[in-house]
């Protein structure tokens, strides 16, 4: 039989599609030939394979190798495949055993010389094999570490090609090579997480973000520059709870997806703080030919932080209002779609204007008041009536130069209390925070409040000082608040301390 068969997976996202990869022969002019909507990258993979197999004791067929990628209709991207063409080809004539053929999944990109190098996305490749009912793949010994994290799979490493023929049975000569090595893991994963016991004053600042870390809530801080905004935004991801192992192995599958090294599932949430200069292709993703996660959807699972806001473009903040609400991003390219995990928590720092001086009291504005207009002007209206908490900053007095008394530890407790009680609360529904909660069940669910309770959120509702979005946006806050204070039901103080955090009075 000239027929060689095994697989493969291509990723649109992270969403995997099992790829089936046929070998056959044909008395034909010798040549190589991939059919199956194959992209240019892909397309190289003959040249690849036929080095790669000559350098590794397993020379191709001199006759005509036709491979084919099915489902022929899916579009396919990028050398992952390279392996499973190269050992597809190999079973034409080769002895290979057919059965461990057919039942492995093969990754990985192939070097000239036969070795096989780490190709991104390993992980969620990995997962959708699994789902598949796949019980073996095969990978680059570089990217071992990172298919390991998948449970219920044998994973193998190969070094080179030779290495995948011998798993499957052929008896080719050992020769040592050196493995191509993954990327190096990144410094910053190892730093520790700055503690708010460094904060100097700005005490209503410090309970904002613990109100907003209890429940998922967004937050936006306009103050002048050195009144600590950007210091309270970092020590945000110390006061969250540690990501549970679906979570976890989102985030990581997302950082695979981006080509960054992966080697143990990180259970702290990340933390992502683009340059005001970025682009809304660089925060929402996206690629001609391959997915590359945006900020956005890096950001997932931990805090998205905007820094210097009123730099960034309005086009590039108003990409946030849908992910905001969704909790994901769809990406739409020609040839492919793609669906990101967004549900992530933003924190958006702004000065005043642009010198930064404009309301201060002490401070003295040099900026043209259309200057003024326009800089404000990025934080578009619907963009600010998804945020939940509005804070107001002022520099620390000579006065207030004391610490806050509260430790990322202690705040990082009452968080977890918090969000323990919201999860029992919400037992039954899909959600698990308060900032996920519908706004109807809210309104006329179980736990509605009484009217005499919300008597101030219908009066600005009436006014239109308050949007129907806001409102129920107040109502999250209020419920989170309960959660602090341990009751359960809300009571006129959660709501009129929501109310505060919603309208931004001023924090000092």
């Amino acid at each position: 039989m000239s027929l060689g068969r095994t697989w493969s997976v291509v990723l649109t996202g992270l969403v995997g599609d099992i790829v089936e990869v046929e070998a056959d022969l044909s008395n034909q002019i010798p040549g190589f030939s991939i059919i199956g909507l194959a992209d240019k990258a892909l397309g190289e993979a003959q040249q690849r394979v036929h080095n790669a197999c000559a350098n590794s004791d397993l020379p191709l067929p001199r006759r005509h190798v036709t491979v084919n990628l099915s489902p022929a209709n899916l579009p396919k991207r990028g050398s992952a495949l390279d392996v499973a063409v190269a050992i597809a080809a190999v079973a034409t004539e080769a002895p290979l055993d057919r059965q461990s053929l057919s039942e492995t999944v093969h990754l990985g990109e192939l070097g000239l010389d036969g070795r096989l190098r780490p190709v991104s996305g390993v992980l969620p490749a990995v997962l959708a094999a699994a789902r598949a009912g796949f019980r073996r793949v095969i990978v680059p010994h570089g990217n071992l570490a990172e298919a390991e994290l998948v449970d219920g799979i044998d994973v193998r490493g190969a070094v080179s090609l030779r290495d995948v023929a011998r798993a499957h049975g052929l008896d080719v000569p050992d020769v040592e090579v050196e493995a191509v090595a993954a990327p190096e893991t990144e410094g910053a994963d190892e730093r520790a997480e700055p503690d708010l016991a460094d904060v100097i004053g700005q005490r209503d600042a410090v309970e904002a973000l613990v109100v907003a870390a209890a429940g998922g809530h967004h937050l936006l801080m306009s103050g002048p520059p050195g009144a600590g905004k950007t210091m309270l935004a970092k020590r945000l991801p110390g006061l969250l709870p540690d990501l549970d192992d679906d979570t976890a192995l989102q985030v990581a599958s997302i950082r695979s997806l981006a080509g960054l090294p992966v080697t143990t599932l990180q259970r702290r949430p990340p933390f992502e703080a683009p340059h005001h200069t970025a682009s809304a292709v660089a925060l929402v993703g996206g690629g001609s030919r391959t997915l590359q996660p945006g900020s956005i959807a890096r950001a997932s699972g931990g805090v998205l932080f905007l820094d210097e806001a009123g730099e960034f473009s309005g086009h590039a903040l108003d990409a946030l209002r849908q992910p905001l609400e969704s909790g994901r991003i769809e990406i739409h390219r020609v040839g492919f779609r793609a669906v990101l995990p967004a549900r992530f928590q933003l924190v958006i720092a702004t000065n005043p204007c642009p010198c930064g001086n404009y309301g201060i009291p002490g401070g003295a504005c040099v900026c043209p008041s259309l200057a003024i207009r326009r800089y404000l002007g990025r934080l578009s209206g619907p963009l600010i009536d998804r945020i939940d908490i509005e804070l107001g900053l002022q520099r620390v007095s000579a006065t207030q130069t004391v610490d806050t008394g509260m430790t990322s530890v202690e705040a990082r407790s009452r968080v977890i209390g918090a969000r323990r009680r919201a999860e029992e609360r919400l037992a039954g529904t899909p959600w698990r925070t308060n900032s996920e909660v519908d706004g109807a069940w809210l309104r006329s669910g179980p736990l509605r409040p009484t009217p005499s309770i919300t008597r101030p959120l219908d009066e600005a509702l009436h006014r239109g000082s308050l949007t129907l979005r806001g409102y129920d946006r107040v109502l999250r806050l209020a419920w989170t608040l309960a959660d602090l204070a341990g009751r359960d039901r809300l009571d006129s103080a959660d709501i009129g301390g929501a109310l505060y955090l919603k309208r931004g009075a001023s924090a000092s």
